[in-house]
């Protein structure tokens, strides 16, 4: 698979998510959030999350994480994943609303 294939692949399956109603969840620092954000997104930064399983687990709906640029967001995706709940990683919150 190529490069264009790759991130044309990882659109669709955002917006499959999405269209099953999607909770963005940002990862990042209470003042990263502060200076912009998906709107409607939900904040949980990523040092709590562990704590927070439950409760995102309570949402029933798939879940979108973002961060600044995609690390975060990718460790995010892993620990939710593990813990049986649907996920994909959206990367940069930047790019991932122009793809919503």
């Amino acid at each position: 698979m190529g490069i264009f294939e790759f991130f044309g692949s990882k659109n669709k399956k955002i917006a499959a998510f999405k269209s099953r109603g999607a909770i963005v969840l940002d990862v990042r620092t209470k003042q990263e959030y502060d200076q912009g954000a998906i709107p409607n997104s939900v904040h949980i930064p990523l040092d709590i999350l562990p704590t927070q399983i439950s409760e995102i687990k309570n949402w029933g709906t798939p879940v979108i994480t973002c961060c600044e640029k995609g690390g975060r967001s990718e460790m995010a995706m892993n620990l939710l994943h593990a813990n049986g709940i649907e996920v994909i990683n959206g990367g940069g919150w930047v790019s991932l609303l122009k793809k919503l």
